[in-house]
């Protein structure tokens, strides 16, 4: 595709360019409002404004409102997942339930601890004694 962008200078009459690509653009309308005005590239700014078709208005347009449903999406399930979470669910159960990852629900809910055991230091066997590997049978509580 050979196809080029034109550039128009709306507020200086007859200074017209043209740019490749659009990245291109700002500084070749720079060095045109240059050499018409005979002033240094870097005495101005210029500030580029496409003209967008309807179809990419309308994309940019659908993106915007997809971000800000995200938005809210995550808002909701940080509510669901923090009451959820409160209510003594496990978190795959509340990621199950909301429909994300338990990673996602780390995520979401940074401030959720994990109670995990308690963690003690190994006994030691004394000296000339086996340390024995067999444990006592738990009894049920209550009992």
């Amino acid at each position: 595709m050979d196809s080029w962008w034109p550039i128009s200078v709306p507020e200086i009459k007859g200074v017209h360019s043209q740019a490749r690509r659009l990245g291109q653009v700002e500084a070749m309308a720079r060095d045109a409002i240059a050499l018409f005005l005979d002033v240094s590239p870097k005495s101005f700014g210029v500030h580029v404004e496409p003209e967008l078709s309807e179809e990419v208005v309308d994309a940019r347009l659908a993106r915007a409102e997809l971000i800000k449903a995200q938005q809210r999406a995550d808002e909701a399930t940080k509510r669901a997942l923090r009451k959820l979470l409160a209510a003594n669910l496990s978190v795959r159960e509340a990621a199950d339930l909301v429909g994300v990852s338990p990673g996602r629900v780390s995520q979401l809910v940074p401030s959720r601890k994990t109670a995990g055991p308690a963690k003690t230091a190994p006994k030691r066997a004394s000296r000339g004694k086996k340390a024995s590997s067999a444990a006592a049978p738990r009894q049920p509580a209550g009992v």
